[in-house]
């Protein structure tokens, strides 16, 4: 006879904290859903496209080979607000997507204990980000033509953005934005926000100030060395979970390697960019107007490559610090398993000890040891030295 198992799962009150978290999904794309259907009607479609589309194009017109053509650029203006939030609503939904469809399966698989879990859910979320990212920031550099270096201040302001350049950081931004939701809708423990919250607001601050003050250029090529080397991170963590440490350990040292490489090259384009091609501008364009989009004073400059400069120090701390207490854990427990490997031969010792004088007792024992116990005790003491001579 089958035994019907009851099930515990009950549908929680509407508009409850587990409704919500259960269906956040679900309820953040009814309301994306709501400014696409607005596209839809002559009314509702200039606040809909609001948030939608971009907004801050800019026709320049450009006589070439063909003729006279208009190419559409885009500039930076309080128009993105609406377009960040509803692209933020999308990240949510593509976050979930993920982890239901990819994560969650791999997790079943896995058998995982709550905190690796929730580790490697993060590494799984963040892995598919800076993937990405990479190609997409790939495909923008090459299309940009952006692999030489004098192209990071050659033309500055760089305020003229192509539409695929602007989306970049448009969703770059909300992404980052997206996590704190997430911190309530994936129930992350308390003492795991503090690393969450840092990290989000280090990033929505360093690409919003890249965003604002036109220094899309160089900002792009830092993200590419900061992503790649955090996919490279996220990829051996995924893989030590995943019980996968012949590939994970390797992976880890080119991790380490990489992981000081963009420190250098960050700072050396930041040097670069801040303090010898900025300043090669002439002199009269070297002023703040918030009209063109102009940050190119000296000040500026010093403020930036000083903020990039304790960055890239802060990030370089934290690596020493991390790998110099690893060094300390793996030298107490050796002490400590050396400690208990002593203990261990000294208890061994003493029943080797014990163990070879019941042996002794025994062979006296057998050699005549009840004769002895009938003699007097004279003649046992005198058999006794005998034997022991013997």
């Amino acid at each position: 006879m089958a035994v019907k198992r009851r099930s515990t799962n009950k549908n929680p009150p509407i508009l409850s904290h587990d409704f919500i978290i259960q269906n956040h999904a679900d309820i953040v794309a009814c309301v994306a859903m709501v400014f696409v259907v607005g596209l839809m009607f002559q009314v509702t479609s200039p606040l809909a496209s609001l948030f939608i589309a971009l907004h801050h194009n800019v026709s320049i017109p450009f006589n070439g080979p063909a003729g006279a053509q208009e190419f559409v650029f885009y500039n930076s203006g309080p128009k993105d607000f609406p377009a960040i939030f509803f692209y933020l609503l999308i990240a949510i939904v593509m976050h979930q997507i993920i982890q239901e469809y990819l994560l969650d399966k791999v997790n079943r698989k896995l058998h995982l204990s709550k905190v690796k879990h929730a580790k490697f859910n993060e590494s799984g979320q963040l892995l598919s980000f800076y993937i990405v990212s990479l190609l997409w920031a790939a495909d923008i550099i090459w299309r940009e033509n952006l692999m030489s270096i004098s192209q990071f201040w050659s033309g500055y302001p760089h305020v003229n953005m192509t539409f695929m350049f602007k989306f970049f950081f448009i969703v770059q931004i909300s992404y980052w934005l997206h996590i704190f939701p997430e911190l309530y809708f994936q129930k992350v423990k308390r003492e795991d926000m503090p690393a969450r919250i840092q990290y989000a607001c280090l990033y929505i601050f360093f690409i919003g100030a890249a965003y604002l003050f036109s220094y899309t250029r160089l900002a792009l090529c830092l993200l590419v060395l900061q992503y790649l080397v955090e996919a490279v991170f996220h990829a051996c963590r995924l893989l030590s979970y995943a019980e996968k440490l012949e590939v994970a350990r390797p992976l880890y040292r080119v991790h380490d390697f990489l992981f000081v490489l963009a420190r250098l090259g960050s700072i050396s384009l930041a040097v670069l960019t801040f303090w010898y091609g900025l300043a090669q501008i002439p002199a009269e364009q070297q002023i703040v107007d918030f009209s063109t989009g102009n940050f190119n004073s000296f000040v500026f400059r010093v403020v930036a490559l000083v903020a990039v400069g304790c960055l890239q120090a802060w990030l370089m701390f934290h690596f020493i610090t991390f790998h110099l207490r690893r060094i300390r854990e793996s030298k107490t427990n050796s002490a400590g398993a050396g400690g208990l490997g002593g203990a261990k031969n000294r208890k061994s010792q003493q029943e080797k000890a014990k163990a070879r004088k019941e042996k002794t007792k025994k062979e006296s024992k057998e050699e005549g040891g009840d004769d002895v116990n009938e003699l007097p005790e004279v003649d046992q003491n005198t058999k006794n030295n005998l034997r022991q001579r013997k």
